[in-house]
């Protein structure tokens, strides 16, 4: 019966979330769920600061610098103390219609409050370019996802986390189902909840989870 109203509640997220395009669940190995969560553009291919052609860097800098042309310097190369504020980094067209824009933002903040100095902001699109590796994606996922910053991915994480990509469009104790669901294929110590280890094994079982992390700029 549980195992029924489990796929009768994946249809339900599926009608959902199938006009999102930031994300969708999708069949585990015992029959629900790992969520995919993003559906972002193709990106950039560079990885980091430094590895990044200077053309690409040049670029990053004149969009920090638009977003703010009062604080921001046009000449950076004497690296100014200067945080763009999360409301306009969130609002730039990249992110703005993305559910979970304020907490992408936060984690790539050093303030953690979501203020991002430029070294902060190219570090946002080098993990996120498409040509990242898979495992430093995965790390920024879990930290995204982990909203309650304890290093776990627990059931209120994953009701926020639903609860987005849904537009809160599922009754609670739909959510609660899902969730509970998750972690019990995902949770591979019995704790409850997913560590890091835990949720690298559950997006390994969807080889395409990480391909569609990536924005353009």
């Amino acid at each position: 019966m549980k195992d029924e109203r489990a796929a009768s509640n994946l249809r339900i997220i599926g009608n959902s979330v199938k006009d999102n395009p930031w994300g969708w669940p999708a069949h585990g190995e015992f029959g629900l769920v790992c969520l995919r969560v993003y559906k972002w553009h193709p990106g950039p291919s560079s990885l980091t600061r430094e590895t990044r052609p200077q053309a690409y860097n040049n670029r990053l800098h004149g969009r920090y610098h638009e977003m703010a042309p009062h604080i921001v310097p046009m000449d950076y190369t004497k690296e100014p103390d200067v945080k763009i504020p999360i409301q306009l980094i969130t609002n730039m067209p990249e992110l703005k219609e993305n559910p979970f824009r304020e907490q992408i933002v936060k984690t790539f903040s050093e303030d953690g409050a979501g203020n991002l100095s430029f070294n902060d902001f190219v570090d946002m699109f080098s993990v996120l370019s498409e040509m990242a590796p898979r495992e430093l994606k995965a790390i920024y996922a879990f930290k995204i996802y982990d909203f309650n910053t304890d290093n776990f991915i627990c059931k209120s994480d994953l009701e926020k986390t639903l609860n987005k990509l849904t537009r809160e469009e599922l009754a609670p104790e739909e959510v609660t189902l899902v969730c509970e669901k998750v972690i019990e294929e995902a949770d591979l110590d019995g704790d409850g909840k997913l560590n890091y280890p835990d949720f690298e094994n559950m997006i390994g079982r969807a080889p395409d989870f990480l391909s569609t992390f990536h924005i353009r700029i």
